[in-house]
């Protein structure tokens, strides 16, 4: 025969899990703000590269922009 839960042991599980639930969605909300951090500094230097270039090549903006596809 099944043993039977109390429902004192089943509220504290949840409770349990719920802290658990909260934990990793901080976690999460932390890690996905590092990521959007890391992306815009990465776009970032790739936009400098890219105006270094430009300024490096003696090509006027309208060269740039038919070799680019504007």
């Amino acid at each position: 025969m099944a043993r039977t839960r109390s429902i004192a042991s089943i509220e504290s599980e949840i409770q349990k899990t719920e802290a658990e639930l909260s934990a990793l969605s901080k976690k999460y909300d932390e890690t996905a703000e590092r990521l959007k951090n890391l992306q815009k500094q990465k776009q970032d230097y790739e936009n400098r590269q890219i105006i270094e270039a430009y300024r490096k090549s003696n090509k006027s903006l309208d060269e740039v922009m038919i070799f680019l596809g504007e």
